[in-house]
């Protein structure tokens, strides 16, 4: 893509490096940051700076949120159907637009563009959802709750709502959160990764292009600086994040102690259990795309395969030989299968880890730790990574990694799979591959994880049903998106009607109930 066409793009490029500086969107149109404090963004096959983005201050954050409050007065009563008309424009503009989102994924996270593709068409998925917000929006109606008195419920707009997001799908995981939040009636925030911040500015011109008001939809680029002033600020009223869990857990607490809704998705160490029974073939294949698909960057990749008596034996030659197979390089190369990790600082990180597996005791029967990629030495490259007979006990198995590292665990029975994935801190995702019908409900049913695939390795909810996990991996009562969304981003008011010529005279010194006035 063209540098003097992308969007966000300064017309002035940033001093260091002579390279394009990535800024705010702010009631309409890009905006130039009062912090001077700026990141690099890099390309991952090459290690090259791309751009530079700037990192707001609370002041830039207040400018937001401040446009986003001006803009929800009038948005708020827009009737619903109106609002879900700027929605199917910017589905259809976000069509048109899929392949240019996508290359600028790849370009700053690294991801293979089918991968891309497939991300923005997840996006697009809970876009064309919001479409149906009046629908979504409707309440309840009960005539005659007593007599002369009608109840109905409605569901209304909180105001300005802010979403924080990670770096892996900088636009899917804001498409779970701005779409059903501007689509009920609420204005909207968005600070995304300072990693891959560019995908947030194209989306921002969309959502102009497509006529939504000035303010509806804003971003602020930055760090923890950013994510702190939103935080703390009175005017917004909902915070929805997706990141690790430490920073989950402090966000909800955070935000709880100001007086705001918090929805934080955390952390994950999803596992994949394979019976002795299932398909060997279709589980390896599911084991190798699940693992190191998106470089293992995915708070949905499978890091543990929990392998069931005579399964493992069958298993392991077969995947150590795909993984040894796998096809690496440049996320732009259509022969790659799995482009770069994210970051140096990144790669040293899951390095670190794969070394302290080693040192417990756990064997490495594949080492990606030295892999390069011919013509991209820069780059921030690993290879698949495998470990078999792994214990619960090792950081290994128990800390999120987030790389391309696969953990294979040895276990005799159901029941000890089962049991292992419960104790886990844990509960995102999870998947059972068996041929066993009895199995597999046994399994849905017992194991406490939010999210359950059946011979399915991720079982990533479709847009109407909601995204979420159990225990450490979700802090907060509601998913991301479907009704979960809907219930989230609004609040519920109940009224209680009745006409003067049905009131009786004299006052009423009882709770009003089912018999009053009759």
């Amino acid at each position: 893509m063209n540098k003097a066409r992308e969007p966000g793009v300064a017309t002035a490029a940033a001093q260091a490096g002579n390279v394009p500086l990535v800024a705010n969107y702010v009631a309409g149109r890009v905006v130039p940051a009062s912090s001077p404090r700026r990141q690099a963004v890099t390309n991952p096959a090459s290690g090259q700076v791309r751009a530079e983005v700037v990192l707001s201050n609370a002041a830039d954050v207040d400018a937001a949120v401040a446009a986003a409050r001006a803009a929800f007065p009038a948005w708020s009563q827009m009737a619903p159907l109106r609002r879900a008309r700027l929605m199917n424009r910017l589905l259809a503009l976000v069509n048109e637009r899929k392949r240019d989102l996508a290359q600028l994924i790849t370009a700053e996270h690294g991801k293979v563009l089918s991968d891309a593709v497939g991300e923005v068409e997840r996006g697009i998925e809970i876009i064309e959802f919001a479409c149906g917000i009046p629908q979504l929006l409707k309440g309840d109606y009960t005539e005659q709750v007593a007599t002369g008195i009608d109840n109905w419920t409605m569901r209304q707009p909180l105001g300005v709502v802010a979403g924080i997001t990670p770096f892996n799908f900088p636009v899917m995981v804001p498409a779970w959160m701005f779409p059903v939040a501007i689509a009920s009636g609420n204005t909207f925030v968005l600070k995304p990764s300072p990693l891959d911040p560019s995908p947030s500015l194209l989306m921002a011109e969309l959502m102009r292009e497509a006529g939504f008001p000035d303010g509806v939809f804003n971003v602020v680029q930055g760090d923890k600086e950013a994510v702190d002033a939103l935080l703390h600020h009175p005017d917004v009223q909902a915070v929805s994040f997706v990141g690790s869990t430490p920073v989950a857990n402090s966000i909800y607490e955070t935000g709880a102690r100001h007086g705001k809704r918090v929805q934080a998705l955390g952390g994950a160490k999803n596992h994949l259990v394979v019976m002795p029974d299932a398909d060997i073939d279709k589980a390896v294949d599911a084991l190798i795309g699940a693992a190191f698909g998106s470089a293992g960057e995915r708070c949905m990749a499978i890091s543990v395969a929990v392998l069931v008596g005579s399964a493992a034996d069958r298993v392991m030659p077969q995947l150590e030989q795909r993984a040894r197979e796998l096809r690496i390089g440049s996320g732009l190369d259509e022969a790659s299968e799995m482009g770069p990790i994210v970051t140096e600082a990144a790669r040293q990180r899951i390095r670190a880890a794969i070394d302290a597996g080693v040192a417990a005791g756990a064997k490495l029967t594949v080492d990606g730790r030295q892999f390069q990629v011919p013509g991209h030495e820069g780059g921030f490259f690993l290879g698949a990574t495998v470990f078999d007979h792994v214990k619960p006990e090792m950081a290994l198995y128990r800390e999120e990694i987030f790389g391309p590292v696969l953990a294979c665990v040895r276990v005799d029975t159901f029941e000890q799979a089962l049991q292992l994935i419960n104790d886990h801190e844990f509960g995102n995702g999870v998947s059972l591959f068996t041929s066993d019908g009895g199995v597999a409900r046994e399994f849905a049913r017992r194991v406490q994880v939010g999210m359950v695939g059946v011979n399915v390795p991720i079982p990533v909810p479709m847009s109407w049903h909601g995204f979420g996990g159990w225990k450490r991996s979700l802090f907060g009562d509601m998913h991301a998106y479907g009704e979960e969304g809907v219930r989230f981003y609004t609040r519920q008011k109940s009224v209680m009607q009745r006409w003067p010529d049905s009131i009786g005279k004299g006052a009423e010194f009882a709770m009003p109930n089912s018999r009053s006035g009759g």
